[in-house]
């Protein structure tokens, strides 16, 4: 009998047989819940205000929104006056009924109900005072910053908890980058000090609430991965090739699935191919998907059309021959 969608990827995830090797997020349905929906804005292009007080810009052409943060708009100007400056956003006067009666039309035998977390307690910190000033801030003022990032986590504890209460999600995508496609933002030795234990912390909540943690960083973290499966990241979402992935999976024996793979970049041209998008996906496949634990796609879904669309239809062929002609014995 055929896998459902939801069956297939926990085959891979398992380690077991799957019908097709594939991306993970075609497996889930994910919900628009009112903390999201209060912090989009519209694609104009103008300035608006998150539910932090942060200035973003949702460019009409463009993928999503940005933090746009000035001396004069930065919501914390200076560290160590963090609890005079901020303002953390209530989750009381939330109402979940529209999520409610769309998680229950989900048909959990199929999909997994996902949840979306945006911007984790790396992002929201420099989302508060701006890139420069907040690199500063963890390298001068670490006892201040640790302070503001655990009020930050409490509110992600509190948040991910009433997701579970309201709509019992079965996978949270929880965002948070954590570097470039050169290196982590911050240095291996300060993450680790800084943003490990609190992320710690929250993975527990994670699971305690029967979730499955996928952490999306489409970003270079080789230098943290086996600091990301010990605090209890089950898949990490978004590796680009630009890490070393065939290294990382020997790292980490399977301790950790990966989502991604294909090098979006170089082949998000107007002129690329349908054969050097060919050429990159059967690539992806045959490179990664011999470890195991593995679900080939692009890192971050923002490739130009009709390039996204051939990728997966690509992959959804290729990655159903490769699964025929490599059984898990």
């Amino acid at each position: 009998m055929e896998m459902t969608p939801r069956e297939n990827m926990m085959a891979i995830y398992e380690g077991r047989q799957p019908e097709y090797y594939g991306d993970f997020q075609w497996a889930v349905k994910i919900m628009i819940d009112p903390i999201w929906k209060s912090d989009s804005m519209p694609k104009d292009g103008r300035e608006h205000k998150d539910s932090w007080g942060t200035v973003c810009v949702n460019p009409i052409d463009g993928a999503g929104k940005h933090p746009v943060i000035t001396p004069e708009n930065a919501v914390v100007t200076d560290i160590t006056k963090w609890r005079e400056q901020l303002v953390i956003p209530s989750l009381d006067d939330k109402d979940w009924s529209e999520c409610q009666a769309k998680a229950a039309q989900v048909d959990r035998s199929q999909h997994f109900l996902e949840y979306f977390c945006a911007q984790g307690i790396f992002e929201r910190s420099h989302f508060l005072m701006g890139m420069e000033e907040a690199f500063c801030a963890y390298l001068e003022e670490p006892e201040a910053m640790f302070e503001m990032l655990t009020a930050i986590a409490d509110y992600k504890k509190r948040l991910i908890k009433e997701a579970a209460f309201h709509i019992q999600p079965d996978v949270i995508f929880f965002q948070d980058d954590w570097g470039s496609k050169q290196n982590l933002f911050l240095p291996p030795d300060t993450w680790r000090e800084m943003i490990k234990p609190l992320q710690k912390e929250i993975a527990d909540v994670i699971h305690e609430c029967g979730m499955i943690y996928v952490h999306h960083a489409d970003c270079i973290c080789e230098p943290i991965v086996e600091d990301m499966a010990e605090i209890g990241v089950d898949i990490w979402q978004g590796v680009i090739p630009q890490n070393d992935i065939v290294s990382i999976q020997e790292r980490l024996g399977g301790r950790m699935a990966l989502i991604g793979g294909v090098d979006g970049p170089a082949i998000d041209d107007p002129d690329t191919t349908d054969a050097e998008i060919m050429t990159e996906v059967h690539r992806c496949v045959d490179t990664y998907c011999p470890a195991g634990r593995f679900y080939p796609g692009a890192p971050a879904h923002l490739l130009r059309e009709p390039n996204e669309h051939l990728v997966e239809a690509d992959l959804r062929v290729y990655g159903a021959q490769w699964a025929r002609e490599h059984p898990i014995r």
